[in-house]
């Protein structure tokens, strides 16, 4: 694993602990018991008790709409959407709890079978792309299918937690004396989501996920966006590999393609590591990079990268939002 790679790696796992357990802290929930939001340990409320009640008046009623409802909104969509405009889907690559399950289930299932989606026609490579072997082990299913299975429950039980008291839902697990609503919440969300978790976790990412989605769509309006650049004018030099670069990629796309073609592309950059790796010998590096600007305005079509100009750097162009974000 590239210094890269171990960077998002520990931005995912300290996201995904995040997520779990923000409703145990009061962070941000949403209690049905209460009927409000908990933000940072204090009701967010919009003071409609207040008003059936007469103690305010309408106007201080839809000052608190806009303040408490429509500002946030409105700020957390711009800043969001700001980011995936700029640099795309770094959400969904750096930080989605979901995307880290399906990055790690689609590396065991690449363990079981040799490819990272049971919808792959075909396996991978037998070596990776330093040389070392790939090989494939049937037995990783039977730690694929349960891990996955655990990630399920565990985001069924999250999911929970973020609408009913944490310490009821954790207490009532522990003692095994989950109400009926508990119990069959938990089961069919595990049930659902173990399933897509095991057919469709990708797909799920690609066609299905409102985030995602508006994140491409904010990305895409900007041809100057930060984007896998290609330099096609070196192609030959891909001849002798069997597509590290596409195998790479969680999202199964083909990174050489043109921008609008990479449409739900995440950010991660393990095809650029891919490559660069395969290249390592050549003087020429990695044959993907990041680009952006004019590269990216022209990378856009099927150009490539603009030769003679120079390329974005990798780390600065991924690791500097995220600090902001984070």
């Amino acid at each position: 694993m590239t210094p890269f790679q171990r960077q998002r790696v520990l931005y995912q796992g300290g996201f995904f602990i995040l997520f779990l357990f923000t409703p145990v802290v009061d962070l941000l929930r949403f209690d049905l018991t209460q009927g409000h939001l908990i933000l940072f340990g204090a009701p967010w409320t919009l003071g409609l008790d207040d008003y059936l009640a007469g103690r305010i008046d309408i106007q201080q009623m839809s000052l608190n709409i806009l303040l408490r409802v429509i500002a946030p909104v409105l700020l957390l969509a711009v800043v969001f959407l700001g980011v995936a405009w700029r640099w795309g889907r770094l959400y969904c690559g750096w930080l989605c709890p979901h995307f880290s399950v399906v990055e790690t289930i689609n590396q065991l299932v690449r363990k079981a079978s040799g490819k990272q989606s049971i919808w792959d026609k075909k396996p991978g490579p037998p070596y990776h792309p330093d040389g070392t072997p790939a090989l494939s082990d049937g037995r990783y299913w039977f730690l694929a299918m349960p891990l996955a299975l655990v990630f399920a429950f565990l985001w069924a039980v999250a999911l929970l937690t973020y609408l009913l008291p944490p310490a009821d839902v954790y207490g009532n697990l522990f003692h095994a004396t989950l109400t009926r609503n508990q119990a069959l919440f938990i089961g069919v969300a595990t049930t659902v989501l173990f399933l897509e978790f095991t057919f469709a976790r990708h797909l799920f990412c690609r066609y299905a996920c409102a985030v995602g989605m508006f994140q491409s769509l904010a990305w895409m309006t900007n041809r100057q966006a930060m984007v896998v650049g290609y330099q096609r004018e070196r192609a030959r030099d891909c001849a002798a590999c069997p597509s590290f670069c596409d195998h790479a990629c969680p999202m199964r796309l083909k990174p050489r393609n043109i921008k609008r073609l990479m449409f739900a592309c995440t950010q991660c950059g393990q095809c650029i590591d891919a490559c660069g790796t395969v290249q390592r010998d050549n003087p020429q590096g990695s044959l993907l990079d990041w680009i952006e600007g004019q590269q990216a305005l022209q990378a856009d079509g099927s150009q490539g990268l603009l030769t003679g100009q120079v390329v974005v750097d990798k780390p600065k162009a991924v690791s500097s939002p995220l600090k902001s974000i984070v």
